[in-house]
């Protein structure tokens, strides 16, 4: 079953580079309202709070552009599920039941 999951996370894998390469390329993606209005309201607050760093930000009303990032933690670590699987065993196996017990003492 280890096998197949490595194989399995490499197609996904190669599928997303060429996902994010091809069509990803395609199209013009950007913020969504409440994104650009969450921005306003942070860089409103820092201002508010005398904060000089807020004030030299160039000021950008508009929406943002965004792009698919795959150099994220949880997308980097799906190559290496299978190695702590083979290395620690299935998460079925142990609890951290006693683990959080001690620390809410």
């Amino acid at each position: 079953m280890l096998n197949l999951l490595e194989a399995a996370m490499a197609t996904l894998t190669s599928a997303m580079r060429c996902f994010l390469h091809e069509t990803c390329e395609a199209f013009k993606t950007q913020e969504l309202k409440r994104e650009v209005a969450a921005r306003g309201r942070r860089k409103a607050a820092l201002a508010a709070k005398g904060d000089s760093c807020a004030a030299k930000e160039k000021a950008t009303t508009g929406p943002r552009i965004k792009k698919l990032n795959l150099a994220t933690y949880k997308y980097h670590a799906l190559a290496d599920y299978a190695k702590t699987i083979r290395r620690f065993g299935p998460t079925d196996n142990y609890s951290m039941q006693i683990v959080d017990y001690v620390f809410h003492l």
